[in-house]
Parts: C-alpha cells; structure tokens; sequence
C-alpha cells in the first residue's frame, strides 16, 4: 500500500471514510503527477492542534497550531525494489474539523490538505506568489478529477 495513515490524536475518530479520502486524494495526485503509486510511499499522520503547533515551533519557528505540515525524505533515492518513501503528511484533524466550512466541509478540506501536503514532498512550494499560483492551480487539478 503506498499510503500508510497513523492516527496519533484523540479528538475525533477516525473513520474508514475519512482513511478513504486521504487515500484516494494521494493517490490521485500522485496519479495526475505521472507518478506510478506503487512505485513509492507516503505516511499521512492525524494528529491534534498540540502535536502539530510543537511540530510547527520546532521546525518553522512559529508558535501557532496549522493545518498540514510535510516532511520530505533526506534521501527518497534509496536502493532496492521496494517502494521509495516521499516522506511524512501531518495534519491536524482538530483544525480541519474547525475550519472546514471555509473550505467546502470536512471532506473537501482533508482531500485539499492531502493534496498540498504531497505536492510539497514533491517539490512543489509557495514561497513566491508564481510559486503559489503553480501550486495552486495544480491543487486545482488534482481536486477536479477526486470531486
């Protein structure tokens, strides 16, 4: 399976659905970015605002809970025949469940973070605004074929 998903929070229950969107949505992008699924790997990790604001301190400097953190791998070129692991997707279930009206609802939130999420393992940023257009119309495309 090239999406494992860990849930390390207690805020809400995770559900089969909820896996199958995370699922689908990475796969999916995956997918749109010619990138064959069972050629690599990527951990989706459900966590709280706690766990994600001490991991978003820890790495970006800012004292504040968000919603997706990435984690890519040092080295995704490792030898083998087993699929080659992109890296870790945080997300804080807490922020979704809060800020999901603004985002078409609970679903279409965690499929849009999914989604962001791997692209930043991918390469993909935002750190200029032509940076984020491309990433956001990308996002775009991906959702548009899930949706």
């Amino acid at each position: 399976m090239p999406v494992d998903i860990l849930d390390l929070q207690t805020a809400l229950e995770v559900t089969a659905e909820m896996s199958g969107i995370a699922t689908k949505a990475a796969i999916g992008c995956l997918k749109c970015e010619d990138i064959n699924p069972s050629e690599v790997e990527i951990s989706i990790v459900f966590v709280d605002d706690v766990y994600i604001a001490e991991l978003n301190r820890e790495y970006r400097g800012i004292q504040n809970p968000t919603d997706v953190l990435s984690f890519p791998m040092d080295d995704p070129c490792m030898p083998g025949d087993e699929p080659r692991p992109l890296g870790d997707i945080v997300i804080s279930l807490e922020t979704v469940e809060r800020d999901a009206s603004c985002f078409g609802g609970f679903r279409n939130y965690l499929a849009l973070l999914v989604v962001h999420g791997l692209l930043h393992l991918l390469g993909y940023d935002h750190e200029t605004d032509e940076d984020a257009k491309v990433m956001e119309e990308r996002e775009t495309q991906v959702l548009a074929g899930l949706l």
